[in-house]
């Protein structure tokens, strides 16, 4: 039986943009070939230009337009506010919900809510996912440093009626910290940051002494500075019986590069064909280092 190509998946916004930039954003997105759109806040609880009523509001809206809408968790938590606002989202979110820490597993559990992972939650082995598979996990996304060869165990072995995510587009998601790395680099407190990740719509860029991009600063979150992708490899994601591939946002051409990842998924054609013009959609170039098997930031 022919395996169908993956869904195509939005992951949430990770950077801080105004209120307005993110509504005229997802008003460009309903437009698109995207199939399931993230929503919310997953990096910092203090970015708060839009708060629950408002990411409900426009994922009511672009599920009218057909859309899967999953509402995102934070991914780091560190105050009792933040828990509590974790615990309320969890229960009242009319969507289903991404949990990027293991506390909102926990909370979606007891509320006996299915639930969605990403690639912030460690799944490392198949025992991992049967666990979480009982606990209500509806789908899994790769965490980003592993490879296809681990992958391919994986779904082997995965629960049946599991579904599979990978990241194949955007600005690795390396490590989380209790400090931000943006404010630090602004010469200013954590408590007193002034809201400078808005100065960066796709991150602070952080080069070597040999001026070599190397990582991306976004407040606590720290990213590769090369943009991985993976539409070449769109061949293997379909013998792998890949479910859905997301592409994470950026502040521009993100409407341009899920129109090329649509094109290959759903039409007979060498991706190759579009790596000129993905190559201009990155902020500096590309990297599938993890994919490989190899260093992340490499190009294999």
């Amino acid at each position: 039986m022919k395996k169908s190509a993956p869904k195509l998946a939005l992951g949430p916004i990770l950077y801080y943009w105004s209120k307005q930039q993110v509504e005229d954003f997802y008003r460009d997105i309903a437009d698109t070939a995207v199939d399931i759109v993230y929503l919310g806040e997953a990096i910092c609880s203090k970015r708060r230009l839009l708060r629950g009523k408002d990411w409900i509001g426009i994922g009511e809206q672009l599920q009218a337009r057909g859309k899967t809408v999953i509402l995102s968790t934070l991914t780091l938590l560190e105050a009792a506010s933040e828990l509590s606002a974790l615990k309320r989202l969890c229960v009242e979110s009319p969507f289903l919900v991404e949990a990027n820490d293991i506390a909102a597993v926990q909370i979606l559990k007891e509320l006996g809510k299915p639930f969605v992972t990403g690639p912030s939650v460690n799944i490392y082995n198949s025992r991992s996912l049967k666990k979480l598979s009982e606990m209500g996990l509806h789908r899994w996304t790769l965490p980003v440093e592993l490879s296809a060869n681990e992958l391919a165990r994986f779904q082997q072995d995965r629960p049946e009626n599991m579904e599979t995510e990978v990241f194949a587009w955007g600005r690795l998601p390396l490590a989380y910290s209790a400090r931000c790395f943006t404010a630090r680099a602004e010469n200013l407190q954590k408590d007193d940051c002034q809201f400078r990740c808005l100065d960066h719509p796709d991150g602070l860029l952080l080069s070597t002494r040999e001026d070599e991009a190397f990582l991306c600063i976004n407040g606590i979150q720290t990213q590769s500075a090369r943009t991985v992708n993976l539409l070449g490899e769109t061949g293997r994601f379909i013998e792998l019986g890949v479910d859905v591939l997301r592409i994470s946002p950026q502040s521009r051409h993100t409407v341009d590069i899920i129109e090329r990842f649509s094109q290959v998924l759903n039409e007979p054609q060498s991706p190759e064909r579009f790596n000129t013009e993905l190559e201009s959609f990155m902020p500096t170039t590309e990297c599938n280092g993890y994919w490989k098997g190899e260093a992340g930031m490499d190009q294999c």
